[in-house]
Parts: C-alpha cells; structure tokens; sequence
C-alpha cells in the first residue's frame, strides 16, 4: 500500500508539473506585463509553482485558469509593492526588455501591453487597471472571467478597462508599419554614431524625448532630454566617446526592432524607438546592467 501510495503521489506531482509548464509561457506573459519586470515576473512563477504544489488541487477543475488566478493576483501585489521602490530608482525606470525572437511565445499572444512605449503609459494605471487591460487586450479574457480572477464585479471590470483604455488612446500615437520602424532606427543608429545633428533633427518629431535607464549603476541622464533640437545635440554631445569601439548587433525587442550594443563582447545597452508619423518620438536607452540581461 505505502508503494501504491507513493506511485500516486509521484504521478499526481508530474502532473501539477506538466500542467504548469504548459501554461507556464502565458503566465509569465501575464506577470511580465502588469509589472515590467522579467526578475519580478520570474519571482511570481517561482512563487505560483510552489503554491501549485502544496495545494489540494483534487478540487481544481481548470488548472490553466487556477494558475493564471495566482499569477494575476501576486502579480497585482508585487506591483503595488514595487511601485515605492521604482519611485526612489535613480533617474527614468524603464521596463525590463525582453527577446522577443528568443522567446516566440511571448510575443504569439496580441501585441498591445508588451512594447515598451505602452508598459510605460500603463505603469500610470492603478494595479487593477494594469491588470484588467493586460488580461482583456493582450490575452483575451471574458469580463465575467477577470472579473473572478481580481475579485470584482464584470461591471466593475468593463469600466477598469474602458479607464485604461482611454487613458492610453489620449496619450498613444498610431506607430508605423514594421518595416518604416526598422527603416527609421537604421537611420538614427547610424546618425547617433556620426553625431549628425541636421539627420537626427529630419528623424525626429517635434516633441521626440530621450529615456536613459542607467539605475545609478552607469552613467546616464537621469533626466529625460525633451524636443527635437535637444535630444539630437543631447545624443552629438557623447557621440564621440560612447560609440569607441562599439559594435551593434540588430534584436527584436518586446515586439519591436532594436539593437544591443556591446563593447569587449559585453552587451552594455539595448536601444530601440518609438516612430510614428511625425517621426521618431521615443528613444529608450536601456543601459542598466540588471535590467538588460533577458534581452
């Protein structure tokens, strides 16, 4: 009997192992974009597969749908949580940037609330807000569904949604096809290596604003640099010493294209922009060294 009991104990594990796996790239979809973080998100894996295990999951009828529960609600915490601390980060706090040619799952469900230009107009969102868009854009949910997931009712959840929803339309400009972005960072990359300010200042739009996320770890504005003429003698000013010895290797950023760039094989930072038709009108440094591993 204690054999037969262990059999079962061992198979019922493998079970809860595999269900978890297999949902397992939704759930980090999920995490990483209601927090920005890939070290955040991972922490809330961790922390939903020891959950997974100890729980009597005889009574659990859907598994993706318990996880997906677990995953969403630390989530919110975390975020709320992480918040105080992301308001004493030194200078700008950009998302964490993640491969998306590395990790096709992630970037296989809808594309909003993954690129970096909306996780950061999401982070002025409340957590549940946060949460409700990500569930309902980028992964389809039904209302009455996230309604269960966050504790509200679907009433509740269609104007969560709908708040967030208009907060990002009034702040969101239409991007450019992905070829006319590839096009457009082409061009920056190789103007910001010349220092030729007459071709950044033709790139960018009127109101273009440059992100460095240094951290306090290496130097970096720690403010963003705002309007065509600044940003583009901003970028002229260390062109001559940033660039020494650089090579620059194309990416697929959070949905978009980037480059990374590294110096004595080392990557140092992940740089990519946001285009729409004015022209270039983000340019995101991301040059934390904690921060720019998973890209």
């Amino acid at each position: 009997m204690a054999d037969d009991a262990q059999d079962t104990w061992t198979t019922d594990l493998r079970e809860a192992e595999a269900a978890f796996r297999a949902a397992r790239p939704r759930l980090f979809g999920i995490a990483y974009r209601i927090l920005g973080s890939v070290s955040e998100a991972d922490d809330v894996l961790q922390e939903v597969w020891i959950r997974w295990q100890t729980y009597d999951r005889s009574g659990v009828r859907n598994a993706e749908a318990f996880l997906a529960t677990t995953t969403t609600r630390l989530a919110i915490n975390v975020l709320q949580s992480a918040r105080v601390r992301r308001e004493s980060y030194v200078g700008p706090w950009l998302p964490e940037p993640v491969d998306t040619s590395a990790d096709p799952a992630l970037g296989a469900e809808r594309g909003e609330a993954l690129e970096v230009a909306t996780l950061m107009l999401l982070e002025r969102l409340t957590p549940t807000e946060r949460a409700s868009y990500v569930l309902r854009e980028a992964f389809d949910y039904p209302y009455d569904e996230i309604a269960e997931i966050i504790g509200h009712s679907p009433a509740s959840v269609r104007q969560l949604v709908s708040r967030a929803r208009r907060h990002l339309a009034d702040e969101r400009r239409a991007s450019v096809a992905t070829a006319e972005h590839k096009r457009f960072l082409t061009a920056f990359v190789a103007a910001a290596r010349a220092g030729n300010v007459a071709v950044l200042e033709e790139l960018f739009a009127q109101d273009v604003i440059s992100y460095s996320d240094g951290g306090g770890a290496v130097r970096a504005s720690k403010i963003p640099v705002v309007g065509r003429e600044r940003v583009a003698k901003y970028i002229r000013a260390f062109a001559g010493t940033f660039w020494t010895g650089v090579s620059v290797e194309p990416a697929e950023v959070n949905g978009l294209a980037a480059v990374r760039l590294s110096k004595d094989g080392t990557v140092f930072a992940v740089v990519t922009v946001t285009v729409s038709a004015q022209g270039i009108d983000r340019v995101w440094w991301m040059m934390n060294p904690a921060k720019i591993m998973a890209a």
